[in-house]
């Protein structure tokens, strides 16, 4: 990576949850698995829910938050692997489906909402395209970053029809054979060409991450040809044919790894210059003191934590998004009447979401010290 004072931009923006986050604690927040493809679906989800309802209940959760939740579970294995709901008082706060099963269910009622497994989902929605192509065409798929359900519901899919005439060449034999092969292969470069302008239009529309190839061998290599640099430079080849049914099935493993691979060197590359910029002494906050500090100030471009929901360090914060502290003390001299305690991490992250700052969930090992730090705006 260059040492520059450029961070690199694969942070996460979340300005729907800004107002989740500050409002009128305390919080239910519900991370359930909903898993779509066992028989007697919805009988799970709604055991598994019952089971944590009675926790939560025994945790003094009101029972109409409770009631709130109930009508979600049946039908959720119908749009993800997992539901996630916030509520509090005022009702539901916020309710999605991801694509993922949580690591295990939970169920937390606290001051504040449990974000960070939420942030973590949406960092690993890359944007991206597939195109799947034969000597007739293509089938193009776009993947939005906001994509709320994998990779078998793409956003956006435009299928391409060239020419056919003639689609295959000559077998051995004939006096015509050169001048029909020479035919077939005009066409399916022109149905190349005419892939490639539909693919650089898309690209040019979403600006992806990374697009997708596969197909027929020679159909992929006349693509490539007919494609501009700035194109031609995302592309990555992956196994698989163009299906009937026009879906994307045949290659969801190579480009489920593609995108995996793409998030774990984003994190990587923004690791590295954290690294840089704490080796400087310049653009970093390191620890938990350091970076409650940094986001108080509106000092944080990036904030960088390891979201465990099992970690039980406290911080301190009020009312408005800032100032935050680690001791209660701290606020108080600040002016801040009315702290209270929650978890260091949603406390960090309601600051982060508050002032604007980006957020990258990251690993517990080889980042910042205590799991929790920041890239700077300023030295």
């Amino acid at each position: 990576m260059d040492h520059t004072g450029v961070t690199p931009p694969v942070a996460i923006s979340a300005p729907d949850l800004v107002d989740v986050v500050l409002g009128e604690g305390p919080f239910l927040s519900v991370y359930l698995t909903t898993e779509a493809g066992v028989e007697n679906a919805a009988q799970r989800s709604e055991l598994r829910w019952k089971d944590l309802r009675r926790d939560l209940a025994g945790h003094g959760v009101d029972e109409p938050i409770l009631a709130n939740v109930d009508p979600l579970v049946a039908d959720a294995h119908l749009r993800g692997e997992c539901l996630v709901v916030i509520a509090n008082r005022g009702g539901l706060q916020h309710v999605a489906y991801e694509p993922d099963p949580p690591v295990r269910d939970l169920g937390r009622w606290a001051a504040l909402p449990v974000v960070g497994p939420l942030l973590e989902w949406r960092q690993s929605q890359v944007p991206h395209v597939v195109a799947l192509v034969d000597r007739r065409g293509a089938d193009l798929f776009a993947f939005h970053a906001d994509a709320g359900a994998g990779l078998d519901a793409a956003d956006d899919h435009i299928e391409v029809e060239g020419g056919d005439d003639p689609i295959h060449k000559a077998k051995a034999g004939g006096w015509s054979q050169k001048r029909y092969q020479r035919r077939a292969e005009n066409t399916w470069e022109a149905n190349a060409h005419e892939v490639g302008e539909a693919l650089v239009d898309l690209v040019d529309k979403e600006q992806p991450r990374f697009v997708a190839v596969g197909g027929d061998v020679r159909a992929v290599e006349l693509l490539k040809e007919a494609l501009p640099k700035r194109v031609s430079e995302l592309v990555h080849d992956v196994h698989g044919s163009r299906a009937a049914d026009g879906s994307v099935d045949a290659v969801v493993g190579d480009v489920t790894r593609l995108v995996a691979t793409m998030v774990a060197t984003d994190t990587k590359d923004l690791l590295a210059k954290f690294k840089e910029e704490r080796g400087q002494g310049d653009r970093a906050a390191d620890g938990p003191a350091a970076t409650l500090d940094a986001l108080s100030r509106s000092q944080v471009e990036v904030l960088l934590v390891h979201a465990d929901p099992d970690d039980t360090r406290t911080a301190w914060f009020g009312a408005p998004a800032i100032p935050v502290a680690e001791r209660a003390p701290d606020l108080t001299e600040l002016g801040v009447a009315d702290a209270r305690d929650g978890a260091l991490v949603d406390v960090a992250l309601r600051a982060a979401l508050g002032t604007g700052a980006g957020i990258r969930i990251v690993p517990g090992a080889g980042g910042p010290t205590g799991g929790i730090g920041a890239i700077l705006r300023w030295g």
